[in-house]
């Protein structure tokens, strides 16, 4: 390994092996061999003057690839496509006259880089999934321990620790769905032509159309595509690149959310994510317990939805039938958005599953709080003995404000419960029983266990072996 070079720590700290391997030359490059052998045998198949010798010497070269020849080709040609014809020309001499035959450069590149975008984003669907299947065993294992709810960051009615989770599962279960949806609508750019008007096959198939569409559904469905673009320049449109970041970028907007919402509970002591028993959490203070692991998915997150405007920027660019500037702009781009995302949801799977709940913190964070919570229910209660709702709401708000006055000014206990006990107004009303913190909750442990039936089984059925082993993380 070499120290005096910039490495990319997607690939050195954060992103799996099998993401990276997705990406590789040698992946890449041996689809692109795959492609003109699907071609070849297509054209074969279709009349045209291949040998079944021909097909089989492009067969028994498609993985080993020259890439020492290949580079060497491409300083001469400063053309990466015809250096790797010339390269697999070289293995393969009674091949080479029809290697490429009637094909365009998009023909190699843009049906390669479909191909990984599909099985990219196949990977990150299973990842996905394993990250909302943890989350639901957490949340069934909390689903009604009553927790302190927040709007505006201010304390606001309990919720449940589970329900919480769910919260969070829910965003992810939506991504999937945009997800699978980007996937079932991938299709093949298969054999279009140079400006996608398809004109070099219908020279070598004499003019016939019904030839050149056959050809162009024969070597989509040897691709493993079920269907073709409808209409293409010389790529398929860069929109389709921009819809799968897209849907990467929703991904990480959800898992950013996530881990801020356990970055801020980790600050109030109720949850924790993973820290294992030698780590550091400070060179310097020595009794911290940092949050590493949500704060790193949050500056990956980050990185990945800031690639949304450079996808958006190339799709707007594209002039008449395309330009060459998003050819260096995607080889950056669409590589290191998906291994962004696979090294958060790497991430996020090892918090989602490495948790740990303090509910005594989580009480007795909420009882400070509960007198404020219970105001609602003693309202109602009073209202039921015969009080004047408006009349009632009055003497509420004026008794929690002067609460909150010795809290806040004077660092005195909550005496708002008091303070209602001795007011005429309510008299007859069971204010200790108000603050029973499971009456407060409403519906939320019954919203776990319909969230998890009703939303999670059937994903868990769909995806039953699919889910992604989870990665040791490195750092």
């Amino acid at each position: 390994m070499s120290f005096d070079q910039y490495e990319n720590p997607l690939i050195s700290r954060y992103a799996s092996a099998e993401m990276s391997r997705l990406f590789s030359p040698q992946h890449k490059h041996g689809t692109w061999r795959r492609l003109w052998v699907a071609l070849a045998e297509a054209e074969a198949e279709l009349g045209l003057a291949i040998t079944p010798e021909q097909i089989a010497q492009l067969q028994a070269h498609v993985d080993n690839i020259d890439f020492d020849a290949a580079a060497q080709y491409e300083r001469q040609l400063r053309h990466d496509v015809m250096a790797h014809v010339h390269t697999y020309g070289d293995q393969c001499p009674d091949a080479k006259p029809i290697i490429h035959l009637g094909a365009t450069s998009c023909f190699v590149t843009d049906n390669t880089d479909l191909v990984l975008l599909r099985e990219a984003l196949q990977l990150v669907c299973a990842r996905l999934f394993s990250v909302i299947d943890s989350l639901a065993v957490f949340a069934a294992q909390h689903r009604d321990l009553p927790t302190l709810g927040f709007t505006h960051l201010q304390p606001a009615q309990p919720t449940t620790v589970g329900r919480r989770a769910c919260l969070w599962a829910y965003d992810l279960v939506l991504d999937l769905e945009e997800l699978e949806h980007r996937l079932a609508a991938l299709r093949a750019r298969s054999t279009k032509g140079t400006t996608g008007t398809q004109a070099s096959f219908l020279q070598l198939f004499g003019g016939d159309h019904a030839k050149v569409r056959q050809l162009e559904r024969l070597v989509a469905t040897k691709m493993g595509f079920e269907a073709t673009y409808a209409v293409t320049g010389q790529t398929y449109s860069r929109k389709i690149d921009a819809q799968a970041i897209d849907s990467l970028a929703g991904v990480a907007a959800s898992a950013h959310k996530a881990a801020s919402d356990l970055r801020i509970l980790a600050h109030r002591k109720e949850i924790e994510e993973p820290f294992e028993k030698k780590q550091i959490g400070s060179s310097a203070m020595a009794y911290k317990r940092n949050p590493m692991r949500s704060e790193r998915i949050c500056g990956l997150a980050r990185y990945v939805m800031s690639m949304q405007s450079s996808t958006a920027a190339t799709t707007a660019t594209q002039w008449m039938e395309r330009t060459l500037d998003d050819s260096s702009n995607r080889r950056l781009v669409i590589p290191q958005a998906f291994l962004a995302i696979d090294a958060v949801l790497i991430l996020y799977q090892n918090v989602a599953n490495g948790l740990v709940v303090y509910p005594e913190v989580i009480a007795r964070n909420l009882r400070e709080e509960l007198p404020f919570m219970a105001t609602e229910n003693i309202l109602m209660a009073a209202v039921a003995k015969g009080g004047d709702r408006q009349e009632v709401h009055e003497r509420i708000r004026q008794h929690s404000q002067d609460a909150a006055a010795e809290v806040k000014m004077y660092g005195r206990p909550n005496d708002l419960l008091e303070r209602l006990a001795a007011d005429k107004a309510f008299v007859g009303v069971d204010v200790a029983a108000a603050v029973d913190a499971k009456r407060l909750t409403g519906r939320s442990a019954e919203q776990v266990d319909e969230f998890l039936a009703e939303v999670i089984q059937p994903i868990r059925s769909r995806y039953a072996g699919r889910g992604a082993d989870e990665v040791e993380l490195r750092v």
